[in-house]
């Protein structure tokens, strides 16, 4: 009996944090927390574009709340596919990316808004660049996984590079360098998390420098020559001496950054309250409910609402972050990496550009920002993200 007793004690209770992997989820399909900061972001967009749209009738409310919709049906359908049965269709996102990008010059179908050739009409209007955000996620996570989380090979790290940039190039013929550069983002992010020798990153990040260096320099000579507008349109250079000077014609090419700083500051602490932005209902303030929507969230709530905003980001970008760390692949790693890294891209670039801390650039603020693709978009974009942490379940 005592020598039953000692082999009885001797097994050792099992570890709590196993035990906890181990037991069954309580919800299959749904991720609380991550879907707590869903329905508060969403929610918090619609009240702030239910303000920005009241006053302007080129915009449709009705409109964002079907793209609403439709979002969170696809982010139902999505969460129920296995993301792993994706991660072999490389050259089919390849040739989605091309198609989709390229789809706005089809004649008959394409449209051309603000100069851009970025928007497609099949019944209704859509813009395929942000549709396209989906698969470049998909393509670039499909290309980076193949390599296990080490590329040390130069002729393969410029393979992977090339295939790429290939949305890049694409979406930069429309020409829409905001969506080119979150295109860029979401490369840059799989390429790290797809473990690219880092030697190799700084030196594409030096090129890229270089690069731009020798576009803003040629551009003033070529436009000369040419006698029109060859590497940068007019409007792109006057964003740029706007965000070098702030001050620079304010009532022409620097009339949007101040109007913006006008409407954050008079916001003060706890802003003036729901449907009161003065900047945005009096038309003081362009494009209120897309790319400067931020500033009416900020006069309406003040700097407390934008805090607010920003904890809900933060609270997002950690759940997702938690669903990559435990995902059973590295395919699914990348997924949600890149795509919480071009959430954070474009929550840095639309804040920043509102307070000149950033160049203007038409891109939107995730959740807030009007448009029905856009918001559909995301909600596709959660879904792969909850299709990671359902199909790494138990």
């Amino acid at each position: 009996m005592p020598q039953m007793m000692n082999e009885i004690s001797s097994v050792r209770p099992q570890d709590p944090s196993v035990a906890k992997a181990l037991k069954p989820r309580r919800f299959k399909y749904v991720n609380p927390p991550f879907v707590f900061f869903i329905i508060a972001l969403v929610a918090y967009g619609l009240l702030v574009q239910f303000s920005a749209t009241s006053s302007d009738p080129d915009y449709s409310f009705t409109r964002q709340l079907m793209g609403v919709g439709v979002g969170m049906v696809l982010f139902a359908v999505i969460s129920r596919v296995d993301y792993h049965v994706l991660s072999g269709y490389t050259t089919v996102f390849l040739i989605v990316n091309v198609v989709l990008l390229l789809s706005p010059h089809i004649p008959g179908i394409g449209v051309e808004v603000n100069g851009g050739q970025s928007w497609i009409n099949v019944g209704i209007q859509l813009q395929p660049g942000e549709f396209a955000k989906v698969t470049v996620v998909l393509l670039a996570a499909s290309v980076m996984a193949r390599y296990g989380g080490r590329l040390n090979d130069l002729r393969e790290y410029i393979k992977a590079l090339l295939i790429m940039a290939v949305p890049f190039v694409c979406v930069m013929t429309q020409p829409d360098l905001g969506t080119g550069l979150v295109y860029l983002m979401i490369a840059g992010f799989a390429l790290i998390i797809g473990g690219a020798n880092w030697r190799f990153i700084v030196a594409t990040i030096g090129v890229l420098v270089v690069m731009i260096a020798a576009i803003l320099l040629l551009d003033p000579v070529l436009d000369q020559i040419a006698g029109s507008d060859v590497l940068l349109k007019d409007y792109q250079m006057s964003r740029l001496t706007v965000f070098l000077d702030p001050t620079h014609d304010t009532s022409g090419d620097g009339y949007n950054l101040q109007q913006a700083m006008i409407a954050i500051g008079s916001g003060g602490f706890f802003g003036k309250g729901f449907m009161q932005a003065t900047q945005s209902s009096l038309g003081f303030l362009p494009e209120a409910p897309t790319d400067f929507v931020f500033c009416v969230l900020a006069e309406e709530f003040g700097f407390v609402g934008a805090l607010v905003l920003i904890a809900f980001y933060i609270g997002l970008v950690f759940c997702s972050i938690v669903v990559a760390r435990n995902s059973g692949d590295l395919f699914g790693t990348i997924i949600v990496v890149c795509v919480v890294g071009m959430w954070l891209f474009q929550i840095l670039e639309n804040i920043g550009m509102t307070c000149g801390l950033m160049p203007i650039t038409g891109i939107p603020l995730p959740f807030i920002s009007y448009g029905s693709s856009f918001m559909i978009v995301n909600f596709m974009m959660l879904g792969l993200i909850n299709s990671v942490w359902v199909h790494n379940g138990r």
